[in-house]
């Protein structure tokens, strides 16, 4: 039975056992900076250097380490500045609002970006609303928030990082999902003669470029977590296969969005595709999912996105060759460059190649039958 949220209890466990593994690292994380600045400061209850590692480690996870570092350095700044002025004009609803005009103030002289400022806000606001339960000397809760920030630090970006693979495969998987999607609809606009529906898919198309981006920023976390990480450097070749099709992915989504520009186009001319058109820009489609299919698992040999991706292009050229209208020519380029780019993403993702060498068009065109 579903929850007033929609969520069932299944799907609840589901979620938390997802969850489960950065849950327990920030539990861990926030008595490791209580033992290590109470080893440091000599304070009996070091609050801030757990509150730093909690709020500093939810913040990063997944994270650049850059970014990382500015967030802890927000966290760090709130609660040393908050230190500093709160012995001076005391605590209160009116110190509050002062002293959180003064972080958001000094982290943006800093040259602070929104987040880090917002950290600093709110590590300023805990430590006026926790000062009169606090016991410890001024300077050490600034040592405490350092203490808590750089146990953070250790555990997102060295001991137990989110698995980059899967944060990349992931956003791929997003990218593809809309791609596949839009080229459907294309090809059901003009199998349908329905302009409306191909504008729709044009839209769809334009909104592929979120997810690009998406994938574009996890790919480099990734990467980046990998080459600092010593237990996911086994992720490198993984996310290598991603980075090689990564470009080639890029150039699908724009062929893809030219080519439901000229479906747009050609139908507000209440012209009538061929028949075989449609067909084969769903062709193209499902070449998008094997790609998915093949990227999220090396293991089957290559080879399927590449036939299909070629009898697509073969059938939308036959259809042209059977009316040559300049309007069709522009949607059978496209699908034959689009069909070019999955046949190369396949290519680059070919977990089997040692040294990756991209094959000239010219010969690739010739290695897929109907291309030619």
């Amino acid at each position: 039975m579903a929850t007033v949220t929609g969520v069932t209890p299944r799907g609840a466990i589901l979620r938390l056992r997802l969850r489960s593994w950065p849950i327990l690292q920030t539990a861990g994380a926030a008595v490791a900076a209580w033992y290590l600045a109470k080893l440091i400061v000599a304070e009996p209850r070091p609050v801030f250097a757990a509150i730093a590692a909690v709020v500093s480690l939810g913040a990063t996870y997944g994270q650049r380490p850059e970014r990382a570092i500015e967030l802890v350095g927000g966290v760090v700044l709130g609660i040393g500045l908050a230190d500093l002025l709160i012995g001076a004009i005391g605590t209160g609803p009116l110190q509050l609002g002062l002293l959180v005009m003064a972080a958001m103030g000094a982290a943006v002289l800093l040259g602070g970006g929104p987040v880090l400022v917002t950290e600093a806000a709110v590590s300023a606001t805990l430590l006026v609303i926790l000062e009169p339960s606090s016991t410890a000397l001024p300077s050490s809760r600034l040592i405490e928030a350092v203490v808590g920030g750089g146990v953070a630090l250790a555990v997102s970006a060295l001991a137990f990082p989110p698995n980059p693979a899967i944060l990349v495969g992931r956003s791929a998987q997003s990218v593809f999902g809309g791609l596949g999607r839009a080229l459907e609809e294309v090809g059901a606009a003009l199998g349908d003669g329905d302009g409306r529906r191909a504008q729709a898919a044009l839209e769809a198309a334009r909104d592929i470029d979120r997810d690009l981006a998406g994938f574009d920023e996890a790919l480099a976390v990734g990467r980046e977590t990998a080459r600092l990480s010593p237990g996911r450097r086994s992720s490198r070749s993984e996310l290598d296969r991603y980075a090689r099709a990564a470009r080639h992915i890029d150039l699908a989504v724009r062929n893809t969005r030219v080519l439901a520009r000229h479906a747009v186009r050609f139908l507000r001319s209440d012209a009538v595709a061929p028949a075989a058109l449609p067909d084969a820009i769903r062709e193209l489609g499902q070449a998008v999912w094997l790609l998915a299919a093949e990227l999220d698992d090396p293991a089957p040999p290559p080879g399927d996105v590449r036939l299909l991706a070629s009898q697509a292009a073969f059938r939308a050229t036959e259809s042209f060759e059977e009316e040559p209208r300049l309007a069709l020519a522009e949607i059978v380029a496209q699908v034959r460059s689009t069909a070019i780019d999955l046949v190369r993403a396949s290519e680059a993702a070919d977990a089997t190649r040692g040294d990756f060498t991209e094959t000239p068009t010219e010969e690739l065109l010739v290695a897929a039958p109907g291309l030619a």
